[in-house]
């Protein structure tokens, strides 16, 4: 599937994964619309052929806003990529007592039922579009990680929403294959995002130690590669493909 004259949806697009996924699709031609909060947004970097659309992907009024005008772009919406997330941390049972029920249930909330949110909707849209060769429409690819697999203490609920994620892929790829929509997942390890923003260099020099090879921590921009590979390759559907350096994350 081509890239060039469509439209993309990038959540979490104005930094981070998503900003650099928004700028590369951006850069091939599409017609980028990238979600994310409002504070977000403020501070994001202006790229030509991306509008950036303020929306929470939990609210289900606010996406299908940020949907409907992707989709009245005069271009077809065909590639969704979910990039928004967040990474709070709390162990099931800390020195303060047992982990914050509503802290777990807000992970949950942003990281699995956001992700639900926009395909579901997207989905609708992209299945309206005229089909390309193979009967394809489109393609959404949803954003895990390795803690998916091998969650360290303290990720109980980070890991339960990838997790989430990535055991949505199968099923989703099968629920919309009739529509021609294919269905993804990327699982990225240790990735130089603003996350690590406040770290010592000492401290990010550990994490990169930890990575067999190469031996750094993933660039955004790799994930942002990725992801324009998989949506050019029609012969990628229902899989979760790890971006990890072949990490194995320790338990701590």
């Amino acid at each position: 599937m081509q890239i060039t004259d469509t439209a993309a949806i990038v959540t979490g697009g104005a930094s981070g994964l998503g900003g650099a996924t928004a700028r590369a699709m951006a850069a091939r031609g599409a017609r980028v619309f990238a979600l994310d909060l409002p504070a977000a947004i403020e501070k994001a970097e202006r790229v030509d052929g991306v509008t950036y659309v303020a929306a929470d992907v939990t609210d289900a009024g606010q996406v299908q806003a940020a949907v409907d005008q992707a989709a009245g772009s005069g271009a077809p919406l065909r590639i969704v990529v979910n990039c928004a997330g967040v990474g709070w941390a709390g162990r099931v049972l800390g020195k303060q007592g047992p982990h914050d029920l509503d802290l777990f249930r807000r992970i949950v909330e942003i990281n699995l039922i956001g992700t639900f949110n926009v395909l579901r909707l997207a989905a609708e849209a992209i299945a309206k579009t005229e089909p390309l060769a193979d009967d394809q429409r489109g393609v959404v690819i949803n954003t895990a990680s390795v803690a998916a697999f091998e969650g360290q203490i303290g990720q109980i609920g980070y890991s339960a929403s990838k997790g989430g994620v990535a055991a949505m892929t199968v099923p989703a790829a099968r629920d919309l294959a009739s529509s021609g929509i294919r269905v993804m997942t990327i699982a990225p390890g240790i990735i130089d995002t603003p996350m690590l923003a406040g770290v010592t260099e000492e401290f990010r020099a550990g994490l990169a130690a930890g990575v067999p090879f190469p031996k750094r921590l993933g660039r955004p921009e790799e994930y942002a590669q990725l992801a324009v590979s998989i949506v050019e390759h029609d012969y990628l559907n229902g899989e979760v493909i790890r971006m990890d350096g072949a990490l194995r994350m320790a338990p701590r």
